[in-house]
């Protein structure tokens, strides 16, 4: 019987600490890491009025590493869209030759080459902030695919059940973002993501992100936005993954 309630209380306590646990996200990257980034984002307003289907996959190197920033380089590797609006159709992707593209596409692949062919250098800091960024040639737009922080970390260490909120603008729109500890497993951490939207449109944002324990580079997130613009409902769902080469 007190063998029964020892290993009882042993295992009551242990849980209890797991549960305790705290974890200091940062961003640890190491000089010379590669990456890549696997973005896929769908679009739906209205009942089918407006469709908007992207892909964009880039390559990020880090190029140097201090206490608390760190530098990389950024390129353009492909580039899909399938979008759809008032009768409208465009299909582009960048590793097709203009051969194989329609009217619609070819006029896209003029606006499109010059960005794919950008490098663009960008410094962070430890927490997920970007600093600078820098694009050669400075295409217009170019560098919006790199200098939005998909979390920005708190300052304190986190525990299960604690939360952070985090705000960026950007066309318009004012993404209040609510971030809190869903488990702190061996290898990652697991956010679940809310928030509010506010501005040229109001609604609502959901998902959740996978944080690589070790390193503090977000590996993958799931981001779902529902919201009024005008009158009609907008769906976004983005989907980014970071994988190590």
């Amino acid at each position: 019987m007190i063998k029964k309630i020892t290993a009882f209380a042993l295992l009551f306590i242990s849980t209890i600490t797991l549960a305790q646990e705290k974890v200091l996200l940062r961003l640890n990257y190491e000089k010379g890491a590669s990456y890549t980034m696997d973005m896929k984002m769908n679009q739906i307003m209205g009942a089918g009025l407006m469709t908007n289907k992207m892909n964009i996959v880039m390559n990020q190197s880090i190029t140097d590493v201090s206490d608390n920033s760190y530098n990389a380089s950024v390129k353009f590797d492909k580039m899909t869209m399938d979008m759809a609006q008032g009768g409208m159709t465009v299909s582009y992707d960048s590793s097709k030759s203009e051969s194989e593209l329609d009217e619609a596409g070819k006029i896209m692949k003029t606006r499109m080459d010059p960005m794919l062919k950008t490098v663009i250098t960008m410094k962070g800091n430890h927490l997920g902030e970007v600093l600078e960024t820098k694009a050669e040639p400075n295409i217009p737009g170019a560098s919006d695919y790199t200098n939005d922080s998909s979390v920005v970390y708190p300052e304190h260490k986190v525990a299960v059940g604690d939360t952070w909120t985090m705000s960026k603008s950007k066309n318009g729109l004012e993404m209040n973002f609510v971030y809190k500890v869903k488990s702190i497993e061996t290898n990652k951490v697991v956010l679940e993501i809310g928030g509010k939207v506010t501005g040229i449109g109001e609604g609502d944002i959901k998902g959740s992100m996978n944080i690589d324990r070790k390193s503090g580079v977000p590996v993958q997130s799931n981001i779902d936005m529902t919201m009024k613009i005008q009158g009609q409902d907008l769906v976004t769902n983005m989907t980014v993954s970071y994988t190590k080469k």
